[in-house]
């Protein structure tokens, strides 16, 4: 797993001071760093987990599942098929080739962010 690679030294060494536009330098505790990068990571791995949970893996729908629930109302209600494009078709896509890197990056940003809000509280 990515998390793997990211000790508390390399941690230290990539962002111990962040600098801002007026040129100052603010420290930021260790602490802190480290909730923003787990958020990320955690962000990023959580998608495909709950994704399989559902029901959408590599080998296509899971019977008795959550997306073949879904798989199932969505047929119903397109006169027998399921739309190219629709939420259990994209679904479906991400379940079976995983998560490109530009949806990665965006997936760990927003867990970053959610992260950094949350550690401003503790």
């Amino acid at each position: 797993m990515e998390a793997s690679a990211l000790t508390s030294s390399a941690v230290t060494s990539v962002a111990k001071v962040v600098r801002v536009a007026s040129g100052s330098a603010v420290v930021l505790p260790l602490a802190r760093i480290a909730t923003v990068v787990i958020g990320g990571v955690v962000a990023m791995a959580a998608v495909p987990m709950v994704l399989s949970a559902m029901g959408f893996t590599a080998a296509g729908i899971a019977s008795s599942s959550i997306a073949a629930k879904m798989m199932s109302m969505a047929a119903i209600a397109n006169g027998g098929g399921v739309a190219s494009g629709s939420l259990v078709a994209t679904l479906q896509s991400l379940g079976a080739t995983g998560l490109s890197g530009l949806t990665k990056f965006i997936l760990g940003s927003i867990g970053s962010a959610i992260a950094a809000g949350i550690a401003k509280f503790y």
